[in-house]
């Protein structure tokens, strides 16, 4: 498999895995702040589970990867 590829796919999952983290971030800080007004957090919460699924996703395609560069 040509390397530059393998590179170029690798540096666009670090970016996405980058962007995951602040989204996971983000969802989270929202659903403490509907819990602190006291508001559902159920939608809120199913999405941070779409997003947590969505990150391990991710973070097995960066490993993939990865091992495909080992020599």
């Amino acid at each position: 498999m040509d390397k530059t590829f393998l590179y170029d796919a690798l540096r666009q999952v670090e970016r996405d895995v980058v962007e995951g983290e602040r989204r996971l971030a983000e969802q989270e800080r929202a659903i403490h702040q509907l819990k602190r007004e006291r508001k559902d957090t159920a939608t809120a919460e199913a999405e941070l589970d779409t997003l947590r699924r969505a990150q391990r996703v991710l973070d097995q395609d960066r490993q993939r990867l990865l091992s495909l560069l080992q020599p």
